[in-house]
């Protein structure tokens, strides 16, 4: 058994360009998918619905996560339900906050408590995973995305942080920690180590895995041999002293 199949850590594909997620879907290690405004402007997306029942429409068998866009309550608690009502595995995401700071408690009691499986995003410290954990619902599933990735870019190391929110949801059989935005392929097996539920990666990440368990000392003659093509197919000069050539 290889270290990928051994891998306790679900893997979701980070994204929302559909033809990339209907593809990646083939791959069996793919257990689910998220996604966010910020993925769906970056690839044009225009049309909410009609994208998301597309997508659901072509992957029905694992959840997907797309998110509420609205900024005050009320708003989001609407969002929430109409974009739950889209399909049995579409998982909710609300922002752990609104734009001004404000807790989004409410919502999700309001969502968690009439069954609507929440993925709880942007969550940071763990004062957020605590009151998250106190807004869930205990007999509803959900989700809580803490952004190791974009903690790690402050310079503070992620594990010994995420290790202690998994601790601080422990009491929430149903609930599972997301390590959102890795930086790396290694986050993948670091997530694993420490108990984290779900791992999301995008396509660059995922396509990484066929490096898994690589031969070092022959991954650095590629190296070699790729820096050696790139300065051929670059034609460029470089005249030695003769005296130096010697």
């Amino acid at each position: 058994m290889t270290r990928v199949e051994a891998l306790r850590v679900k893997i979701f594909a980070d994204g929302a360009d559909l033809k990339g997620m209907v593809e990646i879907a083939k791959n069996p290690l793919i257990k689910g998918f998220t996604t966010n405004p910020s993925l769906m402007r970056k690839v044009g997306v225009t049309d909410y619905a009609a994208f998301a029942r597309s997508a659901l429409l072509a992957i029905n068998d694992r959840p997907i996560s797309f998110e509420v866009f609205a900024d005050d309550f009320g708003t989001m608690i609407a969002q929430g339900r109409e974009i739950a009502s889209w399909g049995k595995n579409v998982n909710v995401k609300i922002p752990v906050m609104n734009t001004v700071g404000e807790f989004t408690g409410k919502v999700i009691r309001t969502l968690a408590a009439e069954g609507i499986v929440l993925n709880v995003t942007a969550v940071m410290t763990l004062e957020q995973v605590l009151a998250v954990a106190e807004a869930l619902h205990p007999d509803v599933p959900a989700i809580v995305s803490v952004f190791a990735g974009r903690i790690a870019d402050t310079g503070i190391d992620p594990i010994p942080h995420m290790q202690r929110c998994k601790i601080a949801l422990s009491n929430l059989q149903r609930a599972e920690l997301l390590w959102a935005s890795p930086r790396e392929l290694l986050n993948i097996f670091q997530a694993d180590e420490i108990g984290c539920d779900i791992i999301t990666a995008t396509n660059d990440i995922l396509s990484k895995l066929a490096l898994v368990d690589k031969d070092l000392a022959g991954y650095s003659r590629e190296t070699v041999q790729m820096f050696y093509r790139d300065a051929l197919a670059s034609r460029f000069t470089f005249r030695v002293p003769q005296s130096d050539a010697a």
